[in-house]
């Protein structure tokens, strides 16, 4: 993740846009052993309901709402769908208060009239989305002069991250059932986004993560044809709002599908790694023929003082590293863990290595990029293939090996003013010489798990004024996809070993993949929606180009505006994208799309806040993020930090989210 595009993640940023406005068989060994059981089990048990941060005056009904018992539903499945309410009292005891169509309740609240007294319940509505005090913001956003839909959507958000989870899904369904044709629109109206399909993942995320409502969502699509632009007047949306329907714990695992009795259908890949998808479709990797799912985390241990503007190859120096020169590289075999936190290595805090506590954190994969960036030419003298070796062998942790294919001008000789242009024929001669000459060296390597192509390509160059790919892939998208499949095949034709995935910002210009890149084989998406997870991501993904998905980058720092070190908001973020990211993968109760995700980061690094000395870590945001604070702080994403700052470069604190991960991943069976 480059910090100087963080800014242009277009959905990552939706919340924070819409506030300034003012979704042949093959016999495998199956992931449903006794392990992976143990695992749905514990994955399915979910969260217990949580305290409420403040009191509901009017909760309606004790448990989901009937709306058959309410009214009509009109040509669902239909352009012409609409509910047709013919019991306005009836619905509005049954869903509480603050919610369509009884948001007028909340006058009734005394929380409400207290708050009146006390100087009333002004200010933003959009503002109030990243406030602290959630009661004033689901007052404020219950009486938002907003679209109907889009204020159900974000009152429904608030009381999700207040504690009111039946209320909160009982609002996300009133979006769905009423509005799903209802927008958010960007603060420049460059696009514009449908509520409906998120308001879907977050009912049935919320049915997955907290068990005791025994609910799940059946018969809910949203499908749009024209959507990707912003003329609204030619979208054609067909819309089933299905219903919320009774299920136990029992019933949702008795549910689960069993693999190793479904057809395979689909094979990509021919070679030691495979992805293969079920007649459910449910896609899953393999690996010598033997599920893997990617437990990855992106691991880069840049030193402290150190960036690219100091070390044009600082990116590969923790692999060479030895500065007391006894033959070991430093930050894999010799980092050490302030246990006590008292900044200093106490006598019985001995090395340990970062390789060894990726292990027991249960990470099995890391991506790496490597290109000799001055020449625009594959350097072999840049990657530690002993290391890595090792690392494999000995603590089981393969690698995604990258290639840029041109973004930030990497690979292909173009000027930074220009950026990489995919018609220039001598610029797609060298990129692809960069990648032959990569596959080359590298494919025979044990190690190696797969390749991925780009990073965040598809951006636009200059995205709301900021520096972003510095490609003409978003302008000329056609000629992009078609040299991502020529360099695709051409990997493909040198390597039967493994598969090629596209490294991309969301979902941008996935269908130009799927018409002109039928060669990749995985679609990799960096992705930061949110504490609640990837929303209609995986769904949006499917239905746009049926490719495995993995979640390249997510993440969250571990910093709060004003506030200083927030563990706590951090670990949050990433139990609700991790959950969201184990419901989605083969064999679980959802899309079974997904094949991994990458932890970004292992690591804190010191050198991306523009303006601050390389030896201090940045206090300040350089952006706006869906974070627990509302800002994204560059400095501060890893799950674990230097515990003694720039005085011992091998020391590390490990964070709270580190600890989840290595209760959670060791859980889950390759």
């Amino acid at each position: 993740m480059k910090p100087q595009i963080l800014f242009n993640q277009r959905l990552t940023l939706l919340t924070f846009l819409c506030v300034l406005l003012v979704p042949v068989p093959v016999s495998f060994s199956s992931a449903n052993e006794e392990t992976g059981q143990n695992q749905w089990s514990s994955i399915l048990h979910g969260k217990p309901l949580p305290k409420p941060a403040f009191s509901l005056y009017d909760t309606g009904t004790p448990s989901a709402i009937n709306y058959a018992i309410y009214g009509e539903f009109r040509n669902p499945g239909q352009e012409n769908y609409y509910f047709e309410i013919q019991d306005m009292k009836g619905l509005r005891d049954s869903v509480g208060e603050g919610i369509f169509p009884n948001n007028g309740a909340i006058f009734k609240d005394p929380g409400y009239a207290a708050m009146i007294a006390q100087g009333g319940v002004q200010g933003s509505h959009w503002d109030m989305l990243k406030s602290r005090d959630l009661q004033k913001a689901f007052f404020v956003w219950s009486q938002a002069p907003e679209d109907p839909g889009v204020k159900t959507f974000f009152s429904a958000q608030i009381l999700e991250k207040a504690g009111h989870i039946l209320p909160a899904l009982k609002a996300y369904y009133a979006a769905l059932v009423h509005f799903p044709r209802s927008v958010c629109w960007a603060a420049d109206h460059s696009f514009v986004w449908y509520i409906a399909p998120s308001a879907i993942g977050a009912i049935e995320r919320l049915c997955a993560e907290y068990p005791d409502l025994n609910c799940a969502l059946q018969g809910a699509s949203f499908d749009i044809r024209n959507g990707e632009d912003t003329d609204l007047k030619n979208d054609i949306i067909k819309v089933a709002p299905g219903k919320i329907v009774s299920r136990t714990l029992q019933e949702k695992i008795a549910a689960l599908p069993d693999l190793s009795s479904l057809k395979v259908i689909n094979t990509r890949g021919k070679g030691r790694v495979q992805l293969v998808q079920f007649s459910n479709g449910h896609w899953q990797m393999m690996v010598d023929k033997k599920p893997y799912f990617i437990k990855g985390i992106t691991y880069a241990p840049t030193e402290i003082g150190i960036g690219p503007m100091s070390d044009e190859n600082f990116s590969a120096r923790w692999m060479f590293t030895d500065r007391d020169k006894n033959g070991l590289i430093d930050a894999p075999y010799e980092s050490w863990v302030d246990e006590n936190n008292n900044g200093q290595k106490d006598d019985n805090e001995k090395a340990i290595g970062d390789f060894q506590l990726l292990k027991a954190m249960g990470v099995n994969t890391i991506r790496l990029y490597a290109e000799n960036h001055p020449l625009n030419q594959y350097d072999p003298t840049l990657i530690n293939k002993p290391l890595l070796r090792d690392m494999h062998d000995r603590f089981g942790v393969s690698v995604i090996i990258g290639d840029f294919l041109g973004a930030y001008t990497l690979g292909s000789g173009a000027s930074w003013e220009k950026g990489t242009d995919y018609t220039d024929p001598e610029q797609r001669k060298r990129m692809k010489a960069v990648v032959r000459a990569k596959v080359m060296d590298l494919k025979d390597e044990p190690f190696v798990l797969m390749w991925i192509l780009g990073n965040e390509n598809n951006l636009p160059q200059e995205y709301m004024g900021v520096n972003a790919s510095r490609t003409n892939a978003a302008a000329k998208p056609e000629a992009y996809a078609t040299f991502l499949n020529e360099v695709a095949q051409m990997i493909h034709e040198i390597d039967k070993d493994h598969p090629v995935a596209v490294g991309n910002l969301e979902l941008g210009l996935v269908e130009d993949y799927k018409k002109y890149a039928p060669a990749i084989d995985i679609l990799g998406m960096n992705s930061y929606r949110g504490s609640e997870g990837f929303g209609s991501l995986f769904a949006d993904a499917k239905a746009k180009f049926d490719r495995p998905v993995l979640v390249t980058e997510f993440g969250c720092d571990a910093y709060s505006e004003g506030q200083g070190i927030d563990e706590e908001g951090q670990l949050s973020y990433h139990i609700g994208n991790w959950h969201d990211l184990m419901l989605n993968k083969a064999g679980g109760p959802r899309l079974g799309n997904v094949i991994g995700g990458i932890v970004f980061e292992y690591l804190d690094e010191w050198w991306k806040a523009p303006g601050d000395p390389e030896n201090l870590q940045a206090t300040h945001s350089q952006h706006n993020m869906p974070f627990p604070d509302g800002y994204g702080h560059e400095e501060w994403f890893g799950i674990a930090g230097h515990a003694t700052g720039s005085r011992d470069p091998l020391s590390r604190h490990l964070r709270k989210t580190y600890f989840y991960y290595k209760d959670n991943l060791n859980m889950v069976p390759q």
